[in-house]
């Protein structure tokens, strides 16, 4: 008789079982832009808590897909998306306040004023507006004029979309104390009727201060709604993580109360004002500078305005104003002693720099403050590099400044830049190209709530250099277009080493934060004019779905 031995498949289905990987929480396919350049391809994602597990082919990341595996499917799949210069909390409350952006004649423009201050409370102040003169037939400034008798019973005091001019009604200057009789301020200007030197209303950059210090500071709970607010704007246009620039204290204090809460779906990078280094200094000695979510990065500094505004500052006087060639809104002096303390205190500094003269400035103070203090990883940034001088495109890469720069911009700018500049240095507007081939790193973000917050639109203008009124149809300055693949690294990696934080965030890698985000088409095999056209099926931020399109 055969002795009959018994069975092995349960232990080997057992031996299975113990040698088989967890399933994963969350795995994503698509074609999968990874961001490193060794790897740049794959065809899944799976993460388990918050950390990405494996990136690789469909057959390697099959075996995590368990019953409990949440399966993401798309075109495409990109790291998370990270802006790099943002005011993030001002935008959400910009989102609840009257939207100016698109009013495309003065009467609009007054219309939509008074059909929002009939909704609010008499005395409650009116701010944001975020308008655009240059949509206007002639491009006329506003006056206060214009909106005193349909807002009786409310100061006002409506920026332009670039932050760096606004108009107020009388009740608005008469709170702040400009009068007829107001010296100008340093950094700023009062614009005055030519004809009776009374304030017409409007005023640019340092100017714009003793109106912001009488409007009531928001409340807590409405810079919780208006973080809320933008925390889901952002992430619904695949948006992960931002450096929020010129960051007041509440902003920090908005997102920490997020944070305890678990409602925080946006990380953080936060940058007080320069002239604050001091403060930001001893907050980092005594608590550190944060974690992945909220991080008091460094400090950001401002040496001139707008191009918009006529304050961005130019070697030469403007091709439409020959009487001006823009503002240094921080004396030099100031910028080199605050840089340099900040610097001496381990912090990054970033400043604010459009105009070509502002930049050439910029980059010989952190020229000078580097060799002075020597070599450490400082990670100096100018936000806008705007116009260039060609001998200043190879500083970057020389100093080791990175270029922070929003394409939008480019898009915008293009519809009316030529006015402002002339032909020639018009050329020397938003040079990407130029920056990328000098080997300087760059990258992206919006400026939000100047322009709108989505990546797709800047990875758009990036690499067809069309702007918004369709005029330039080979692009805008064609020669500074960029690759598809170069301005997702743009929004991705270059971002998060703009925070110190590339060893963590930035490209799609095992063991790396679990920040991707699903696209409906594969970015690289459109046209250009598809790009912005994309749908953001769903946005994953530490390993949670924070954004899902309605199917």
């Amino acid at each position: 008789m055969r002795r009959r031995l018994p069975s092995l498949a349960p232990l080997l289905a057992v031996a299975a079982a113990c040698s088989r990987a967890p399933s994963a929480d969350l795995v994503a396919y698509g074609r999968v832009w990874t961001g490193d350049p060794a790897a740049p391809w794959a065809q899944a994602v799976a993460s388990r808590g918050d950390t990405i597990v494996a990136v690789g082919d469909s057959v390697t990341v099959a075996p995590l897909v368990g019953e409990a595996t949440r399966v993401l499917r798309g075109a495409m799949v990109v790291p998370g998306f990270m802006d790099g210069h943002v005011h993030f909390l001002d935008a959400g409350h910009q989102l609840a306040s009257v939207d100016l952006r698109d009013a495309a004649t003065p009467e609009e423009f007054v219309g939509r004023l008074k059909a929002f201050a009939a909704e609010r409370q008499p005395g409650e102040w009116i701010l944001g507006g975020k308008w655009d003169h240059e949509r206007w037939p002639g491009g006329p400034l506003p006056r206060r004029e214009w909106i005193d008798s349909v807002t009786p019973n409310n100061p006002v005091f409506v920026e332009r979309l670039d932050g760096h001019m606004g108009l107020a009604n009388s009740a608005a200057l008469k709170a702040a104390g400009i009068t007829r009789g107001s010296a100008e301020i340093p950094g700023g200007t009062i614009v005055r009727d030519p004809r009776t030197g009374e304030p017409t209303g409007v005023l640019k950059d340092e100017a714009m201060g003793p109106v912001y210090r009488v409007v009531p500071p928001a409340s807590a709970g409405q810079d919780d709604a208006a973080l809320a607010r933008a925390m889901r704007h952002a992430n619904a246009r695949g948006v992960t993580a931002v450096a929020s620039v010129s960051s007041p204290w509440s902003e920090l204090a908005a997102f920490r109360r997020a944070r305890a809460a678990g409602t925080q779906t946006v990380r953080v990078a936060l940058y007080p004002s320069l002239a604050l280094w001091r403060e930001v200094a001893d907050s980092v000695a005594a608590a550190g500078p944060g974690d992945d979510w909220i991080r008091l990065a460094g400090v950001k500094g401002y040496v001139d305005g707008s191009l918009g505004s006529g304050t961005a500052l130019f070697d030469e006087p403007y091709a439409d104003d020959r009487a001006t060639s823009g503002l240094l809104v921080t004396p030099e002096d100031s910028l080199r002693r605050w840089t340099g303390a900040a610097d001496s205190a381990g912090l990054q500094v970033i400043v604010h720099a459009i105009g070509e003269r502002a930049n050439r400035v910029m980059l010989g103070i952190f020229d000078s403050v580097a060799r002075a203090h020597g070599p450490r990883d400082r990670r100096f940034r100018i936000e806008h590099a705007q116009h260039l001088q060609p001998a200043d495109v190879p500083r970057f890469a020389a100093i080791g400044v990175l270029a922070s720069m929003q394409p939008f911009h480019a898009a915008d700018d293009g519809r009316w830049a030529h006015k402002r500049l002339g032909p020639v240095r018009i050329r020397n507007s938003y040079v990407f190209r130029s920056l990328l081939d000098a080997k300087a790193r760059v990258a992206f973000g919006s400026d939000w709530p100047v322009a709108p917050i989505d990546p797709l639109w800047g990875i758009w203008a990036a690499v067809s250099r069309r702007t918004l009124d369709d005029r330039h149809p080979e692009g805008w300055i064609p020669e500074q277009k960029i690759t598809v693949e170069e301005a997702l690294a743009a929004y991705t990696g270059a971002n998060a080493w703009g925070v110190f934080a590339e060893a963590r965030r930035g490209t799609l890698a095992t063991g790396r934060v679990a920040d991707f985000v699903v696209l409906d088409r594969d970015l690289t095999r459109v046209e250009a004019e598809q790009i912005r056209t994309a749908t953001v099926l769903a946005t994953v931020a530490g390993g949670r779905v924070v954004h899902e399109a309605a199917r």
